[in-house]
């Protein structure tokens, strides 16, 4: 009986010996136990106006140095489709129109939340020509579209781009819509208008100054100015989405572009500060 009894003690130290190993091997040892979890990785999901390419592009390289754990994805394109895109549920954390009026809609339709709209700047229409177009754009200004020489002209398409509404309205507000209509090449959004131009398939561009003043368009082209009496004031607003995965990621984007340090890099752009 004795020996029976020792035969059982000594498998079963075996067994709990085995048991011990494999649990070193496969369990968290003590210092991993302890140590803090890995950061979490969050995504910010933009919608933002094709005006604002080149301006967000270089606003982002500060907000991502300051967020190395976080990934920001912008899509660029027309205010108007990303309204719709929106309305059907599309998963965007932070909309950023070339007006107000899509923000509010947004607020209309409950998708956005409570304080979420903003006022982050207004934008400007120019009229842009390549460098070595022979069109006194800079002394005849927006009747330059009536030369000869003009046989196309690149607006963004109204129905959806702000910055092809504004421009529309300059031409109506100027007299010269009627004179131009068959002339006008309509951009998906103000950024295709300004490809249309710098590219040649248009002789003239009305597109939006932070466009005009983007390296590639800058070295490229010249530009004058269109009258902002020509048109209805451009302020441009956000919204920050209720279906948001991250909200507290999507405020503190909001918060640096609103900051004093994000004012002159707009600036430099050709955004104006809202109110003023």
């Amino acid at each position: 009986m004795k020996n029976l009894v020792r035969t059982v003690l000594r498998r079963g130290g075996l067994l709990l010996l085995v048991v011990g190993v494999l649990a070193g091997l496969w369990g968290p040892s003590a210092a991993a136990a302890d140590a803090p979890p890995p950061p979490r990785t969050h995504t910010l999901r933009m919608a933002a106006a094709a005006d604002l390419k080149f301006a967000l592009d270089e606003l982002l390289k500060d907000f991502r140095a300051k967020h190395p754990d976080d990934r920001v994805e912008v899509t660029y394109g027309s205010s108007g489709n990303f309204l719709a895109q929106l309305s059907q549920g599309a998963p965007f954390d932070v909309f950023l129109s070339a007006d107000m009026s899509y923000p509010r809609k947004l607020v209309e339709q409950g998708l956005v939340e409570p304080g979420g709209v903003f006022a982050y700047a207004v934008g400007h229409l120019v009229l842009w020509v390549p460098q070595d177009s022979t069109l006194p754009v800079e002394k005849l200004g927006m009747k330059v579209l009536l030369e000869p020489g003009v046989r196309r002209i690149a607006i963004a398409n109204p129905q959806h781009a702000p910055y092809g509404r504004a421009a529309e309205a300059a031409l109506k507000s100027q007299g010269l819509h009627d004179a131009v209509k068959d002339k006008l090449v309509l951009g998906e959004n103000v950024a295709q208008a300004a490809q249309f131009a710098q590219s040649g398939a248009a002789d003239v561009g009305i597109i939006a100054m932070s466009l005009a003043l983007a390296p590639a368009m800058k070295e490229r082209g010249r530009y004058w100015e269109v009258p902002v009496s020509a048109y209805p004031r451009m302020e441009q607003g956000g919204a920050l989405l209720k279906k948001a995965q991250d909200p507290e990621l999507a405020r503190q984007f909001r918060d640096a572009l609103l900051g004093s340090q994000s004012r002159p890099l707009l600036e430099r752009y050709g955004f104006s500060t809202p109110g003023k």
